[in-house]
C-alpha cells in the first residue's frame, strides 16, 4: 500500500512544502483552483507537444521531393545528377504514394491501437501512461529525423518509426480528456474545451514553425526538435499533473483544516470526522475523502496497473461502450471529420507549394493559418454547444458550410495572398470545429452519460472508441489525397473532401432530428 504522500506528484510535493511554510502566502492562494487550473494548463501542453511531434513530416515532405532545377545549388555540391537535392527512397516517381504509405503507416498504427489505448487507461496510473507514452512519442519522432544524420535511405526503416510512433501517439487522448473531465464538471463544458482543444491547432502551428525553421537547411532537426519537446512535457507532466481531486486529499492545508475540526476520539475513522463548516469551504470539502468518493478511483501513488489494488466499479467494456446512445454516430460521423481534417495536416504544405510559386518554408508558415481558423472553429462550437444544447446540430450546420469554403478554397486560393489566408482561416475553422467538439465536450459527455448509472470508468474507452474511429478516417484522407492528386489532380481531391462532409451530415441526421424534437 502506498502512502498519501506518495500519490502526490513529486513537484507538487516539493511545490506543497514550500507553501506550508509560507503561511500568507497559504491563506492567499486557493489551492484548489491552483491544482485544477495547472491540470488545464499541463493537458494543453502535453497535447499540444503530441501534435507539433506529429506535424514535420507534412513540412519535409516538400524537400524529400522536388524539382532540383528550382532549388539554389549549395556551393560544394555538383549539380550534373538531376536528382541531386532529393532523398532516396522518396526520389522515385511514385514519390506520392511512398508518401502516402508513410502517412497511412503512421495513422492505421494510431486508429487501430487507440482502441486499445483507452480500454488500457481506465486501469492503469494515467499520469505514468502519459509520461511513457511521451517519452516514446519524442524518441520516435527524433529517430526520423536521425535518418538525415545516418544517411538511412530505407523505406522500411522510416515505416517502422511511423508505426512505432503511431501506437505511442495513442497514450496521449484517452488520459487527458480523462484528467479535464475529472476537474471539469459539464458547466460551460463545451466552451472550455473548446478553448482547451486550441492545443490541436497550437501544437500543429508550433511543429509546422519548428520544422520549417530547418526544413532548407537541415530536416533532421525538422523532427529531433519537436521531438525533444515532447519529452520534456513528459518530464513535466510525470512531476506537476494531479490526474484527480482526489489525489491531492493528503494536500497538509486540507488536513491541517481536518485536524482542528476533528472530535478527539480513540478510532475515529474517515468517515466519523466533524468538521465546523465555518472553517473549511465547500469547495476545499469537496476535496475530502467521503463514502461518497467510492466510485473516483485512485489513480495515483500505486503501480501502473493500479486496478491490481482493486476498484469498486469495474471499468466499462468496448461493447458496453458502443451501446451508449450516440457513440456510434458521432464515431463515423469523426471519421468523415478527421479524414478531411488530417488531409489537410499532411498535405496542405505540399499542395500550397505546388499551387503557387512560395518556397517550402513560406508554404509551411501559410499552412499554419489552416490551424490559426481551427482555435476560433473549436471555441465556437463549443460556444453554440452551451447555448443551443445541441452538439449534434453544431456539428452539421458547421460541415455543411465547409463544403462551399473547400470549393472557394480551391478554385480562388490563387488570386491573391489575401484571398489565400481568408480563405484558409474560414476553411479551417469550420473544418476543424466539429472535429474539436466531438472529440472534446461530446466525448466527455458520453462517456459520463445516464445510462452509465453513475459509472465513470467509461471515459477513456469512450474517448478511445470514438477518437479510434475518427483516425481510421484520418488514416484514409491521406492516402487518397495522395492517389488522387496523382492521378486526377488537386481538384478531384478537394471533391472528396466535400464528399466526405456530406456522408458525416448524413449520419448525424437521426441525432439532429432527436435535438429538434426535443427542443421546447
Amino acid at each position: 500500500m502506498s502512502s498519501p504522500t506518495n500519490s502526490v506528484p513529486y513537484g507538487v510535493q516539493i511545490l506543497q512544502k514550500i507553501s506550508d511554510k509560507c503561511p500568507r502566502l497559504t491563506r492567499i492562494v486557493d489551492r484548489e483552483n491552483l491544482y485544477k487550473y495547472s491540470v488545464l494548463v499541463l493537458t494543453f501542453i502535453t497535447y499540444a507537444a503530441y501534435h507539433a511531434s506529429r506535424k514535420p513530416i507534412s513540412v519535409v515532405k516538400i524537400v524529400l521531393y522536388q524539382n532540383c532545377s528550382e532549388v539554389t545549388t549549395p556551393a560544394p555540391i555538383n549539380n550534373t545528377d538531376p536528382d541531386w537535392c532529393n532523398w532516396a527512397p522518396f526520389n522515385a516517381e511514385n514519390h506520392s504514394a511512398l508518401f502516402g504509405t508513410l502517412d497511412s503507416a503512421f495513422l492505421f498504427a494510431y486508429a487501430i491501437a487507440m482502441f486499445f489505448s483507452g480500454i488500457i487507461a481506465e486501469r492503469v496510473n494515467i499520469r505514468i501512461f502519459l509520461t511513457i507514452g511521451m517519452l516514446l512519442s519524442g524518441t520516435a519522432c527524433s529517430m526520423f529525423g536521425l535518418a538525415h544524420y545516418y544517411n538511412i535511405h530505407s523505406m522500411w526503416y522510416f515505416i517502422g518509426v511511423q508505426i512505432f510512433g503511431g501506437i505511442c501517439q495513442t497514450t496521449g487522448w484517452p488520459g487527458v480528456v480523462t484528467a479535464m473531465s475529472n476537474w471539469f464538471g459539464k458547466g460551460n463544458r463545451g466552451f472550455i474545451f473548446g478553448i482547451w482543444n486550441s492545443h490541436t491547432s497550437i501544437g500543429n502551428i508550433i511543429g509546422t514553425l519548428l520544422a520549417s525553421l530547418y526544413v532548407e537547411s537541415n530536416w533532421g532537426l525538422s523532427f529531433i526538435v519537436p521531438g525533444i519537446f515532447i519529452i520534456t512535457s513528459g518530464i513535466l507532466n510525470y512531476l506537476f499533473l494531479v490526474i484527480h481531486p482526489s489525489d491531492i486529499t493528503s494536500d497538509s492545508h486540507l488536513n491541517e483544516k481536518v485536524q482542528n475540526g476533528r472530535k478527539k476520539k480513540p478510532s475515529t475513522s474517515p468517515q466519523e470526522v466533524s468538521i465546523p463548516l465555518g472553517d473549511i469551504s465547500s469547495k476545499e470539502l469537496s476535496l475530502l475523502p467521503s463514502n461518497k468518493d467510492e466510485v473516483k478511483e485512485k489513480t495515483e501513488g500505486s503501480p501502473i496497473l493500479s486496478h491490481l489494488n482493486g476498484s469498486p466499479k469495474k471499468a466499462v467494456g468496448f461493447i458496453g461502450a458502443i451501446k451508449i446512445p450516440g457513440v456510434i454516430e458521432f464515431s463515423m460521423c469523426l471519421f468523415f471529420a478527421k479524414l478531411v481534417s488530417y488531409t489537410f495536416l499532411y498535405w496542405l504544405p505540399n499542395y500550397i507549394k505546388y499551387s503557387s510559386t512560395y518556397s517550402p518554408s513560406q508554404s509551411a508558415d501559410l499552412s499554419t493559418l489552416f490551424d490559426v481558423g481551427g482555435i476560433f472553429g473549436g471555441i465556437a462550437a463549443g460556444i453554440f454547444s452551451d447555448m443551443f444544447g445541441k452538439s449534434a446540430c453544431t456539428c452539421a450546420v458547421m460541415l455543411f458550410l465547409a463544403i462551399p469554403s473547400l470549393y472557394a478554397y480551391n478554385l480562388l486560393s490563387s488570386v491573391s495572398l489575401f484571398v489565400n489566408i481568408a480563405l484558409l482561416v474560414v476553411a479551417g475553422g469550420l473544418v476543424n470545429g466539429p472535429y474539436a467538439l466531438i472529440t472534446t465536450a461530446v466525448s466527455a459527455e458520453l462517456g459520463t452519460h445516464s445510462s452509465l448509472k453513475g459509472n465513470s470508468k467509461a471515459l477513456s474507452t469512450v474517448t478511445s472508441i470514438i477518437d479510434g474511429t475518427g483516425s481510421i478516417g484520418a488514416a484514409v484522407g491521406p492516402l487518397l489525397a495522395a492517389y488522387i492528386s496523382n492521378h486526377f489532380g488537386w481538384t478531384s481531391v478537394f471533391y472528396m473532401l466535400m464528399g466526405s462532409n456530406v456522408l458525416a451530415i448524413l449520419l448525424l441526421t437521426r441525432l439532429v432530428k432527436r435535438e429538434l424534437q426535443n427542443v421546447g
